[in-house]
């Protein structure tokens, strides 16, 4: 009888709160691990039984509508529908005034209760008659890791991917054992591990941690079902040279002393080739040169900015005509470079 049927929710593993996708979920899972043609033997009608349950429990819950009725009034969702417009009915006409609920009487005496149970207590619950064979079901989805370098982020790549999948074991049709004994093809798991390769195209631009579809690459279906999605979990490697900020790209420029207080024009890095910058006259440590639009694509079709931080730099030894002229330097009148800084310190 429908009173003793298993809770829908239970049927899929789930809290009566889940979300719609999270029925969804739980569906294609469980569709997959239950569906008959994965099964042979005597574990093949065990699986029909189970599937059969399953598509009953999607079919009603897989419904925001549906879901809702099935919330309230359980397995016969059906015919306390009806037997709601039923009484709704007899009570707008004469002699109305009828009880609320099932087992209730009218003032002419009728027990609406007996009605309902006479009237319909013989339907079967939703999905009861649809059978397992035949029956599509979506490939489930699949995730992996996609590692990119900096300079593959600027221009997009292609990538040949091999993906592992689980597909049933031919020797046991899945079932896990083989005249009485466990499998020795696939070790008792009714399953084996099948790999196949696949090309993908990640775009330029992507950020890490980027979570990037490829509609169709997932598994396969089952009876013509539509095969699931590849997701592609993007990984950016951190560069030695290059730090990217957004779109932007950052780059620490070496110059030497004289550099920096003459000007120059220096060879500096980019993702691509190198290119000339000019430092300008008199330029300070930590001061920033900007080349426009040489960073990352960005979501609107542009591109960001690559930034040089200035870092003045020392020669590791010097030659006694190089001591001269820094000691000749040093001998000219100047402030104090750290006189701002004295005086904040006294300051507190």
């Amino acid at each position: 009888m429908a009173a003793t049927e298993r809770d829908y929710y239970e049927t899929l593993g789930l809290s009566r709160s889940a979300s719609q996708d999270d029925i969804k979920k739980a569906y294609r899972k469980l569709a997959r691990q239950y569906h008959p043609d994965l099964h042979a033997g005597s574990r093949k009608a065990e699986m029909e039984k189970k599937f059969k349950e399953l598509n009953a429990a999607h079919e009603v819950l897989s419904d925001p509508e549906i879901r809702k009725k099935y919330d309230r009034y359980g397995h016969r969702w059906q015919e306390a529908e009806a037997y709601e417009k039923a009484r709704q009915q007899a009570g707008a006409g004469p002699g109305g005034g009828m009880g609320r609920g099932p087992g209730s009487a009218s003032r002419e005496g009728f027990d609406f209760g007996d009605i309902f149970e006479s009237f319909f207590g013989g339907r079967s619950h939703p999905g009861s008659e649809s059978g397992a064979r035949g029956f599509a079901v979506q490939g489930e989805d699949l995730e992996t890791d996609v590692r990119l370098t900096l300079r593959e982020v600027l221009t997009g790549v292609s990538r040949r991917l091999e993906l592992s999948q689980p597909i049933p074991c031919t020797a046991c049709g899945g079932t896990g054992r083989l005249r009485g004994r466990p499998c020795s093809s696939c070790t008792g798991t009714g399953s084996l591990a099948e790999t196949r390769t696949i090309d993908v195209k990640i775009p330029a631009g992507v950020q890490d941690g980027t979570r990037v579809r490829v509609a169709g690459k997932g598994q396969p279906g089952i009876n013509s079902g539509k095969p699931g999605d590849l997701y592609l979990q993007v990984h950016v490697e951190s560069d030695r040279v290059f730090r990217r900020q957004g779109s932007d790209i950052h780059v620490a420029l070496p110059v030497w002393p004289w550099e920096a207080a003459l000007g120059a024009e220096v060879l500096a890095p980019t993702l691509t080739d190198p290119v000339k910058v000019k430092v300008p006259t008199g330029s300070r440590s930590e001061g920033k040169l900007r080349l426009k639009g040489k960073g990352l694509p960005t979501a609107s079709g542009g591109h960001g900015d690559l930034f040089f931080t200035l870092q003045i730099v020392m020669p590791a030894s010097f030659s006694e005509e190089d001591r001269k002229l820094y000691e000749q330097l040093g001998r000219q009148p100047r402030p104090d470079p750290r006189g701002d800084l004295l005086r904040a310190a006294r300051q507190g």
